[in-house]
């Protein structure tokens, strides 16, 4: 039995993170993922402050971020771009974008929540997380 309550949805999000220098454990919010079931939905959104990000490591590749940033979306969005794994289901891709890693570009931990409509949930927590 799905968990539910009264006009609500089981979503799940994780917030996209710059980290330059892993081991210093320090990052950048830089964008969410929300994944919701019953909605069929799933996408990322971000936004990269590169003049933030520049003062916060000055000698990171910003292209490359865009890139791994561009990936994401593509994998999200589940196009062609996104590759094999952007051929995966709506679940399975989402894992497999919050899986742990251990790279500039990484997920904070998964949490989840109950929401009515889930873009104007993603667009929520990109206000409160990310800007």
């Amino acid at each position: 039995m799905k968990p539910k309550m009264q006009g609500k949805h089981l979503f799940e999000y994780a917030v996209i993170r710059v980290v330059p220098r892993v081991e210093r454990e320090e990052f950048l919010n830089v964008g969410v993922i929300l994944y919701c079931r019953d909605q069929k939905f799933l996408q990322s959104k971000c936004q990269l402050d590169e003049k933030r990000l520049a003062a916060f490591a000055k000698d990171i590749d910003i292209d490359e971020i865009k890139e791994s940033l561009k990936a994401f979306g593509q994998i999200s969005a589940g196009t062609r771009e996104g590759g094999p794994i952007g051929k995966l289901d709506s679940a399975s891709r989402f894992r497999w974008l919050t899986a742990t890693r251990s790279t500039v570009v990484q997920t904070s931990k998964v949490h989840p929540g109950f929401c009515e409509e889930a873009q104007v949930t993603l667009e929520r927590l990109f206000g409160e997380l990310v800007l």
